[in-house]
């Protein structure tokens, strides 16, 4: 599938939910700051993951503080690896890290119980956990 197709896939619901894990949150996350500046795409990315849960059937599960998050993480390797700026296989290969959900790259930021919290869940909360 294109980033082009899977975008379109993502936006319009019809991308199976069972087929869209952490890796291709993060792929989105950066198809959508290759095409957007980091404020836009904060907005279209959250706006078009809210309604892809919400059409699957599972609203509860956008969390917008990993959802932001994760932008920030990609905006900022994005910025640091100019040679992979619009190259999702070589960025990619590149971070691997932030691929990981079971050891993501958020927790070297957040405490589990933050990351756990409603509060994050609602809206996006500072890191609470030093480098």
């Amino acid at each position: 599938m294109t980033d082009g197709e899977f975008m379109s896939a993502f936006e319009d619901g019809s991308l199976p939910a069972d087929s869209f894990h952490h890796a291709d949150h993060v792929r989105m996350a950066f198809l959508y700051l290759c095409r957007f500046p980091i404020g836009e795409a904060l907005s279209r990315f959250s706006d078009s993951l809210k309604r892809f849960a919400t059409a699957h059937g599972k609203p509860e599960r956008y969390h917008q503080t990993i959802t932001y998050g994760f932008l920030f993480l990609v905006g900022e390797r994005r910025a640091r690896q100019p040679q992979n700026n619009n190259d999702w296989e070589a960025f990619a290969k590149d971070n691997q890290d932030l691929l990981d959900w079971k050891n993501n790259a958020l927790k070297r930021y957040y405490s589990e119980a933050t990351l756990a919290s409603d509060l994050a869940r609602r809206t996006f909360v500072l890191p609470d956990r030093g480098l």
